[in-house]
């Protein structure tokens, strides 16, 4: 994708609430908002997250049907509520079949999965579908493929632990543009 092609997409991508207005059903809805309520970001995590200077802009291909989505991306939300530099923009994955295929993991389109880019349109990194701590609990758990579906209780110490590596994520790509040359240059900082 050209930085034009991804500044033309994020302007098409949705927040976080238009999201779920547009594509998830009451069953669903009703399960991202119980994900959401129960992420509680620590003081230091919400320190963190108000330190960051540069924009990012995140880009999530996404499913309001999937469990992983539903257990992760509210999660996003909480990050874009802390600081403003953080744009996240969520893309139906079925919608948006040829930006899926363009940051494909494993061979598929699977989901979330996320693109990072500057504030000018570079690419700097993509993460996703899962993250560490959700695949060390499915191999305790499961030892085979799985998609939690997001049905019943949340699993606090599970979410807890998912939070933490996506912030770890959000701080790389944060550190990775606070320290690039080009954008130093371009703020004299």
């Amino acid at each position: 994708m050209t930085d034009q092609n991804l500044a033309t997409l994020f302007d098409q991508g949705l927040g976080y609430t238009e999201f779920l207005d547009r594509y998830a059903n009451e069953s669903q809805r009703s399960r991202w908002d119980k994900v959401h309520a129960a992420v509680n970001l620590t003081d230091s995590q919400r320190e963190l997250l108000g330190s960051f200077v540069r924009t990012m802009k995140v880009f999530v291909s996404t499913g309001a049907w999937c469990g992983d989505c539903i257990n992760q991306c509210p999660i996003f939300d909480h990050f874009t509520r802390v600081n403003d530099r953080i744009e996240v923009r969520f893309f139906d994955r079925d919608d948006h079949p040829d930006f899926a295929d363009t940051i494909r993991t494993c061979g598929g389109r699977r989901v979330p999965s996320l693109l990072f880019v500057s504030e000018d349109n570079v690419v700097c990194g993509r993460y996703g579908d899962r993250t560490i701590a959700t695949y060390r609990h499915l191999i305790a758990t499961q030892l085979g493929p799985s998609c939690p579906t997001g049905f019943g209780d949340v699993n606090q110490t599970l979410l807890q632990e998912v939070t933490e590596d996506w912030l770890r994520e959000f701080e790389r790509i944060q550190w990775m543009l606070r320290l690039s040359p080009r954008l130093r240059e371009q703020y004299g900082d």
